[in-house]
C-alpha cells in the first residue's frame, strides 16, 4: 500500500516496469537502462501492476540480459511511446481501476532520463560466469552495466551472487 510508479525504459529494447519512489533511479540503473520515463504515479502496488499488465500487451516487461550486454540500444522516443500506449491502453486502464481506489496520476510533463555506463568494450558473444560452478574467475575488467560486471572472459551478474564471500585481486 505504498505509492509506486509505472515507467518505460530502454535497456535491451523498450520495456514497461514498476517501482517504489525510493527505488528511482536505482531500479533503472540496476536494469542497465539507457533511457527511462516515469509514466504514472499510483497509490498502490496493485494499481502499478494493472498499468504494467495493460502496457505489456504491446511492449516487453523483461530485459533481455544477453542483448543488454552486447551494446547500447537504439535511442527511443519514450514520450511518443507513452502517448501511443495511452491511446492503445486507455480503455483497459479505465476498466481495471475500481471506484474505491485512489486515482492514477498521468505524468505527462515528465522528461526522459538518460544513462551512460562505464563500458570500454562490449563482448561479441555473451557467456556468463557462475560461482557455484567456477570458484575462480579471471579476466580484464571492460565495464559495468546494470548488475553485470563485464570482463574480457565473460560476464558476471553480481546481484545473483549477493551474500557470497569474494576476494578481488588486482
Amino acid at each position: 500500500m505504498q505509492p509506486h510508479y509505472a515507467y518505460l525504459a530502454n535497456s535491451s529494447g523498450l520495456k514497461v516496469g514498476m517501482t517504489r519512489a525510493s527505488q528511482i533511479p536505482t531500479r533503472w540503473l540496476d536494469q542497465g537502462a539507457a533511457q527511462a520515463l516515469l509514466c504514472f504515479r499510483v497509490p498502490t502496488r496493485r494499481q502499478a501492476g494493472l498499468v504494467e499488465v495493460a502496457f505489456k500487451r504491446y511492449v516487453a516487461d523483461r530485459t533481455d540480459w544477453r542483448k543488454l550486454l552486447v551494446g547500447d540500444p537504439e535511442p527511443l522516443d519514450l514520450k511518443a511511446w507513452q502517448h501511443g500506449l495511452l491511446d492503445r491502453c486507455g480503455d483497459a486502464l479505465g476498466e481495471n481501476m475500481t471506484a474505491d481506489e485512489q486515482p492514477v496520476t498521468l505524468l505527462a510533463d515528465e522528461e526522459a532520463h538518460a544513462f551512460v555506463y562505464p563500458v570500454l568494450t562490449y563482448p561479441k558473444r555473451v557467456s556468463s560466469f557462475n560461482f557455484d560452478k567456477t570458484a575462480r574467475i579471471e579476466g580484464t575488467l571492460l565495464g559495468i552495466k546494470g548488475q553485470y560486471v563485464i570482463l574480457d572472459t565473460g560476464v558476471l551478474n553480481i546481484r545473483k551472487f549477493a551474500g557470497y564471500y569474494v576476494t578481488l585481486t588486482v
